[in-house]
């Protein structure tokens, strides 16, 4: 079952309300977020692009720019090699028009999932002096391709590296010691040397950072950096990265652009998905826009998602847009089909013992696998990989707890696999199939995990009768907004609700409409989405119930009405 905890972090919040305009409840939010000190806050409440740290400060930058400066004089051939997902195909458009801008010879390449893999390779370095390349320019990658890069290098060309994951390391007297590829430059805010304060940018913000350094030098005015902030939201969501300082700024401000972008294909991909009318938020992005992008390179070729975001006109990007959403339908068909079949495996093996989780799925498409680990990993509260078969080896992704480092448990059992890659919270990985066994066995040997990190546990934010509620209140948390990883949506909790009225509507069957009371003979609106029939049989059962919750205001009809969203009972 899962802990309910509270979270305990103080401060004077009347002080931080009235300073701020804000009501208490929304300063001890804004507390429980880690945010501290009057400029945080400031910041938090109202921070806007124009403070963003410098582009300057990130290591290798002036090299970066000096190096393109002077390719761009030459006439040399510069080439963008990006990644499938929705990061890697963000960034390779922002390089491509930023550069094309200011006048490079440009072209990219994005690898295919299944016939190139992840990153650069050889083949591609070969390509690349077939068509005379004289630069490559990665984005979304490279950090761990040292090989590939000496090859470009012994063939004369010039690389610059673009990326935002781990950095490969050795041991070396206790201490951590980079190993970084033979790039004449690299564009990588998580550098131990390097001084950019924000270490948790996504790939597609590092290209960002480099165009802008670049508009500077060529100068190009800063108002057209416009363009790729609603880029750099719906990648920093779809990439999962803390919404926090630099990336909720980001956030926030494209957010508010996307609405009426002037992109084409994003355009028609808001219409494709019935979002023309809607409040665009990082939900949207996360789980309607951002894997529609993703689905391309998924399950066809993420150059259909690039070809979106170049589209000229709307009929290309009508005809785009509503291809990439009927790709994204099969994908939620798939990755069911798969979950099932992984929790079938986990169920009726010794799997379901492990601490992590490895499951084989030789079947499934290999593109599906961070998916179905994610899922599993919600389902069991620890760390999941999905392996799938592939023509040389298995190829996976794993999906990680808080209280579990995944790269640097890669790290450990490096012998085991032929390449792998990530963060603490995600990773990719190629292995060949006679080693998985032996991967999952020492995974869990060196596994630390205790038993009551592998419990789920619930933050409550605030203790709050519902009686409290108010439409202004409801207002004020929107001030908190982006929501996701890193700035999540507030938890509010209540004891001893009584269920006056409760009834299953849905098409699903899978929503429960409830009228509660609370102790002080309030009354109001809750709704449950999820296991519709084991609430139910649940709350027929008892006096009263608890709740954890999310307030909001229910407009239908032109009348207003406050409820609650119920998020966990007991």
């Amino acid at each position: 079952m899962e802990k309910w905890v509270i979270a305990a972090k103080r401060a004077d919040f009347n002080q931080i309300g009235q300073q701020f305009h804000i009501d208490p409840v929304i300063a001890r939010l804004i507390r429980n977020r880690d945010v501290i000190g009057e400029d945080k806050i400031r910041e938090y409440l109202s921070g806007t692009v124009q403070e963003l740290p410098s582009p300057w400060l990130m290591k290798d930058m002036e090299k970066a720019v000096d190096i393109l400066e002077k390719k761009i004089s030459q006439k040399a051939k510069v080439r963008i090699i990006g990644d499938y997902d929705i990061d890697g195909v963000t960034s390779t458009y922002i390089l491509m028009k930023g550069l094309a801008r200011i006048g490079a010879d440009v072209d990219t390449y994005i690898p295919d999932r299944v016939a190139d893999g992840y990153g650069i390779h050889a083949h591609l370095i070969e390509r690349a002096e077939t068509d005379r390349i004289d630069t490559i320019v990665t984005c979304d990658n490279g950090i761990a391709a040292a090989a590939e890069i000496q090859m470009a290098k012994d063939k004369g060309m010039t690389v610059i590296i673009t990326d935002h994951h781990e950095v490969p390391y050795r041991e070396e007297k206790g201490e951590r010691q980079m190993v970084l590829p033979p790039a004449d430059a690299i564009l990588n805010p998580k550098q131990y040397d390097c001084p950019y304060p924000n270490k948790n940018l996504c790939g597609a913000v590092v290209a960002f950072k480099y165009i802008a350094a670049l508009y500077e030098r060529f100068g190009v005015p800063a108002e057209e950096l416009e363009d790729y902030y609603e880029l750099a939201a719906i990648a920093t969501v779809g990439d999962v990265m803390d919404l926090q300082g630099e990336n909720r700024i980001l956030v926030k401000e494209g957010l508010c652009r996307l609405k009426n972008t002037k992109n084409q294909g994003l355009q028609e991909l808001i219409r494709a998905n019935s979002l023309e009318d809607a409040k665009i938020t990082a939900y949207h992005i996360g789980f309607v826009l951002g894997p529609c992008i993703n689905a391309s390179g998924r399950l066809d070729t993420a150059a259909r998602s690039l070809a979106l975001l170049n589209a000229k006109t709307k009929e290309e990007a009508a005809r785009l847009a509503g291809d990439l959403t009927a790709l994204n339908q099969s994908r939620k068909a798939l990755t069911e089909k798969g979950k099932e079949e992984a929790i079938r495996i986990i169920e009726t093996t010794e799997l379901k013992n492990d601490r992590v989780l490895v499951v084989y799925l030789p079947d499934c498409h290999e593109s599906l696998a961070g998916i179905i680990a994610g899922r599993i990993r919600e389902k069991y509260h620890r760390p999941a990989f999905v392996l799938t078969g592939g023509e040389t080896s298995a190829k996976g992704s794993g999906r990680s707890i808080e209280s579990y480092s995944m790269y640097e448990e890669l790290v450990k059992c490096a012998d085991l696999m032929i390449q792998f890659g990530g963060h603490p919270m995600a990773a990719g990985l190629s292995i060949e199939e006679k080693n998985i066994e032996e991967f999952r066995r020492r995974l869990n040997v060196n596994c630390t995990l205790t038993d009551e990190e592998l419990r789920p546990k619930i933050v409550i934010d605030v203790p709050m009768p519902v009686s409290y509620i108010t439409k202004e209140l409801v207002e004020q948390i929107s001030l908190l907004e982006p929501f996701g990883k890193g700035n999540t949506k507030p938890v509010f909790a209540q004891k001893n609700l009584r269920v006056l009225d409760h009834s299953i509507i849905g098409k699903n069957k899978n929503v429960v409409k409830l009228k509660l009371l609370d102790p002080q003979g309030i009354s109001v609106e809750g709704i449950y989405f999820g296991e519709a029939e084991d609430f139910v049989n649940f709350i027929r059962e008892k006096d009263s119930i608890s709740v954890t919750y999310y307030p909001e205001i229910n407009r239908f009809r032109g009348r207003e009405s406050l409820q609650i969203i119920i998020q966990n009972y007991c």
